[in-house]
């Protein structure tokens, strides 16, 4: 139930975002501006904002990182096992092979943020900016095959791990932001999570079940049970307390990104059921992200 409570107001923007779509007359191309202004503009903010006013201690952060390669790399491997549930179509299993462990930055640094402020925000940010390389990864690696798309250029040009380097950049040099710049980034950062979950709403497809019922299934429970559960045993086998105890099970408990269907859209994959099993695992974590917080708060 405390989890619930907590995270009812962002699943509420989610819903509404839904709502929005379908009831008011909004070009498609209104939600797609939306979601870049989001992507390239309102998130790099807030992660850099945070990032370049805190002092971060690395070392302390190692145990957070390998908390969430674990999860990951848990995902990557159980994602990889549900080849046979897809019959013959390769191309199917490629495109949805990266449900099993893709992340919603979007809603993890919305609700780190609700429980931890920046401090929150600065783990979380630390969490993706490590993680969002090798989720990449292991997806253009798998869809290899129907495309040609450069992994390594497209990670450079990733906002959000832009933003991160450079509040590492920040923090490492001891450079502090003019009063009137902070402020700016702030504002910027505060439109960043209501405009974010709206778009994450917008963007939900249930109209096909996209087929494969079996093997989507699977891909679900590896990633909204599986996880987490990965990165609940490493947590207790790292020491892991606190703000890191519970930025590690959000990020792990997240709903698959809607990158991954444009990742398979642009390598020539099954971007309609992509989209259906992001749509599907984004409504699910509504039950499932609760209770996982609820275990992390009680488990520190």
């Amino acid at each position: 139930m405390q989890g619930v409570l907590l995270l009812l107001p962002d699943f509420g923007l989610i819903l509404l975002g839904a709502a929005l779509y379908r009831w008011m007359d909004l070009p498609d191309q209104f939600w797609s501006s939306l979601e870049k202004l989001v992507y390239f503009v309102l998130f790099p903010a807030l992660l850099f904002n945070a990032l370049a006013r805190t002092r971060i201690d690395f070392i302390a952060t190692a145990p957070l990182f390998a908390c969430g390669a674990a999860a990951i790399s848990s995902g990557i491997v159980l994602g990889y096992l549900s080849r046979p549930l897809f019959g013959h179509d390769k191309t199917a299993y490629a495109s949805r092979f990266q449900c099993a462990f893709r992340f919603n930055s979007y809603i993890g640094l919305a609700v780190i943020g609700k429980l931890h402020g920046t401090e929150g925000i600065v783990a979380m940010g630390l969490l993706i900016g490590a993680m969002v390389p090798l989720a990449n990864l292991a997806s253009v690696w798998m869809l290899a095959r129907h495309g040609n798309l450069n992994a390594i250029r497209e990670m450079a040009r990733n906002p959000l791990i832009l933003a991160t380097l450079a509040g590492f950049l920040f923090s490492i040099g001891g450079i502090f932001l003019p009063d009137s710049a902070t402020h700016f980034l702030s504002r910027l950062g505060e439109a960043a999570v209501a405009l974010g979950l709206l778009a994450v709403g917008a963007a939900l497809r249930l109209r096909h079940t996209g087929g494969w019922p079996a093997a989507s299934s699977y891909l679900m429970a590896v990633k909204l049970l599986a996880v987490p559960a990965a990165a609940l045993w490493a947590a207790s086998s790292l020491n892991l307390y606190g703000v890191y105890l519970d930025t590690a099970i959000v990020f792990a408990a997240l709903p698959t990104a809607t990158s991954a269907y444009i990742l398979a859209v642009r390598m020539g994959g099954d971007g309609p059921g992509v989209a259906w099993l992001v749509s599907a695992n984004t409504l699910a974590a509504m039950l499932t992200l609760p209770v996982w917080l609820t275990i992390a708060l009680h488990f520190r």
